[in-house]
């Protein structure tokens, strides 16, 4: 075709050229030629037109072949080139403990049990409603999370537990992954034990060796025995692994909220059946070598309270403070926040880490164990942006105000401050409920929450309470979610112990309270806390009353609190101190360093304990991932330094082989702070 363009465009002007009807000879033919040349001539006057869809499809395109082109490499390259280059711009990587250990010898002596935290256990669906056909044995928690996505209300139907029972909602099965893969990647690419599974086989660990003692970490504690009886086969699992390796006892090692479910475990063990497992008291003795607990909330957590109050943590405070009323908002039916709290609220085990002890451990409304505690910047290192000896001079003089830690929460600024003779308080217990403010609109009880029932007058009552301690957060739990608390109270409680010989004390909502329950009698047993330090945490907060509208959760951290200093310990309306990110140290270290220290009422057979703390450094760039390093909740699980001392014990150590305590904080000065009798 191109030819025959060139000829006609070639002819002579002056020759005149027959049309088809001046020939006698015309054909079809010939006349579509004729229409094809008038059509280019039509477009080569017309000029080009680029519309957004064209730009779409080229920009998609781009994209595309960006992507198939950087996978296509990806799969090309040795699989040391990725190491070659972080090696090129940090210099050599350390050896994985695993390996250095090999090196040294070390092989595979004591079987391990992991006992994983709230939420990084992958869950499943056995059994749903017809929205969630095609669903069965997939994961609902865990994984992709692609279910979330293209039908997020039929999964906030499946993961929410039965309001009234605590366990599942008639025609649900939500069941734990069991095996290795049940908490060795929370998602794809972010690893909880995967690396410590991995460096604990360099020195001959395998399958037979190593237990992940997977648990529906939505119900209470006594609830997984009662439906799953999980607590039954961790016995049968850690008699078996001690049987089938020459009688060598297990090391344990539980994570986050795990440490709160093992402790539960080892009175479960000890009593009598049919509440217990019969495994009698010498049980742990005989098959518990060491247990090694990592980020344990063993006294609670601040922010648990929040959860429960207003579906909020510091993170969520600062993005609804960015984007205001958009996760309060009914856009597309969403209500964001309320479904968050309508779920959660109905995970029995969330009430498992409010904070024990009440203001004996937590302080009230004058005091706290961390008095004087100062928020400083971490020392800048070499390769960050220089600061001024006279700025770090000014820094270090500036004298901040006393924080009221003891105040775990207070309404407004002011109340947090000043001193509690000018607090004026109106009880709230008593204080009867009404002006319903749910009632004219429907999509507030599309999402049903305990607010429902609460009106405009409870909110108030709240609010003019002012401050709360710890002792008092119990009552006000109670005062907005009676029916989550009441459900609560039956398996966990929080206080402390007058008489550990009460026979009230063999019920099991007191085993996983420290406080209110006694060690194992083990005395060759070893106890570690295992926790980062060096991580602002949080510890108060200060809230005020929502301005959105009236079906939504009336209370909110108030963002706007700020403590006036770069180094304040107050910052977006959360009072900070020193932990890692979740759990605040005193929490995480007071009953080693203290509570079980020697032999005392709640460790009487003198069990040794050791506090092993490590400090944050945050790595140094993006090639080095969330760290080797870390002192953060979860990424401490990929500290080679903590994974160094797991399987120096695991391959047969002790505490004092490893130096015994490791302490960077001011953990046992402020234990010293707290009267309690021991």
């Amino acid at each position: 075709m191109p030819l025959l363009r060139r000829r006609r465009t070639s002819q002579v002007p002056s020759q005149p050229t027959s049309s088809p009807t001046d020939r006698g000879d015309a054909s079809p033919l010939s006349a579509a030629w004729s229409d094809k040349d008038d059509r280019e001539k039509g477009k080569k006057g017309a000029k080009p037109r680029w519309s957004c869809l064209d730009s779409c499809c080229w920009l998609i395109g781009c994209i595309c072949t960006t992507w198939w082109l950087l996978l296509f490499l990806y799969n090309a390259m040795p699989p040391s080139f990725p190491q070659y280059v972080t090696e090129a711009i940090t210099g050599p990587m350390p050896d994985p403990p695993g390996l250095k250990l090999q090196k040294e010898g070390l092989l595979a002596r004591h079987p391990v049990v992991f006992v994983p935290g709230i939420v990084t256990g992958g869950l499943e669906l056995w059994e749903g409603h017809h929205c969630a056909d095609g669903l069965f044995r997939k994961r609902l928690w865990g994984g992709a999370f692609g279910e979330v996505y293209r039908r997020p209300l039929c999964w906030v139907e499946h993961m929410s537990l039965d309001n009234e029972t605590g366990l599942d909602p008639p025609g649900v099965r939500v069941r734990p992954v069991t095996g290795l893969v049940a908490a060795d990647y929370f998602a794809p690419g972010y690893f909880v034990w995967a690396v410590l599974i991995a460096n604990l086989a360099r020195i001959g660990y395998e399958e037979k060796t190593m237990y992940m003692a997977a648990y529906d970490w939505r119900l209470s504690f006594q609830n997984t025995e009662v439906r799953d009886q999980t607590l039954s086969r961790i016995k049968s699992n850690i008699e078996l692994m001690v049987s089938t390796n020459g009688g060598n006892k297990v090391v344990v090692i539980p994570h986050s909220m795990g440490v709160l479910y093992f402790l539960h475990f080892m009175k479960w063990v000890e009593a009598p059946a049919p509440v217990g497992g019969g495994g009698g008291v010498d049980w742990c003795a005989r098959h518990i070598k060491a247990v090694m607990n990592i980020g344990g909330p063993f006294l609670g957590v601040p922010k648990a309270v929040t959860g429960l109050f207003s579906a909020e943590a510091k993170d969520v405070a600062v993005a609804r403070a960015i984007a205001p009323g958009v996760l309060d908002s009914d856009f597309l039916g969403l209500q964001t926040l309320r479904y968050v709290m309508h779920t959660t609220r109905t995970w029995d085990s969330t009430m498992s880490m409010i904070p024990k002890g009440g203001d004996t451990i937590w302080g009230g409304l004058d005091w706290s164990p961390e008095d004087g505690y100062e928020c400083k910047f971490k020392k800048l290192k070499s390769n960050d942006s220089h600061v001024s000896h006279d700025s770090i001079t000014e820094n270090e003089k500036f004298q901040l105000s006393p924080i009221n830690y003891g105040r775990l929460i207070s309404f407004g600024k002011d109340v947090a401050e000043m001193s509690s003779s000018n607090i004026e308080r109106v009880d709230f217990r008593d204080v009867v409920k009404g002006s319903n403010f749910a009632n004219t609109n429907t999509s507030c009880r599309d999402v049903w929450t305990e607010y429902h029932e609460f009106g405009w007058r409870g909110v108030q009552a709240v609010a003019n309470y002012k401050a709360y301690s710890a002792s008092s957060i119990l009552d006000l739990l109670h005062f907005v979610a009676p029916k989550m608390m009441r459900r609560g109270s039956a398996h966990f409680s929080y206080g402390v112990a007058d008489n550990l010989d009460d026979p009230k004390y063999a019920h099991y909502k007191y085993w996983s309270n420290p406080l209110e329950t006694k060690l194992p009698h083990a005395p060759d047993m070893e106890i570690y806390s295992m926790y980062g330090v060096g991580i602002p945490t949080e510890r108060a907060y200060v809230y005020k009353q929502s301005l959105s509208t009236e079906c939504n959760i009336p209370f909110q951290i108030d963002t706007s609190a700020e403590g006036g200093n770069g180094e304040s310990c107050l910052q977006g309306g959360v009072f900070l101190v020193n932990g890692d990110e979740t759990v605040p140290v005193l929490s995480a270290g007071y009953m080693c360093a203290k509570g079980w220290r020697g032999k005392t009422r709640f460790n009487p057979s003198g069990i040794k304990t050791f506090i092993r703390e490590y400090d944050h450094a945050p790595p140094a760039n993006l090639l080095e991932g969330r760290g080797t390093q870390s002192g953060a909740h979860v990424d401490i699980m990929g500290n080679f330094a903590l994974i160094e001392d797991i399987i120096r014990v695991a391959a047969g150590a002790t505490g004092e082989d490893l130096g015994a305590d490791q302490v960077y904080s001011n953990i046992f000065n402020w234990s010293d702070k707290i009267n309690l009798r021991l």
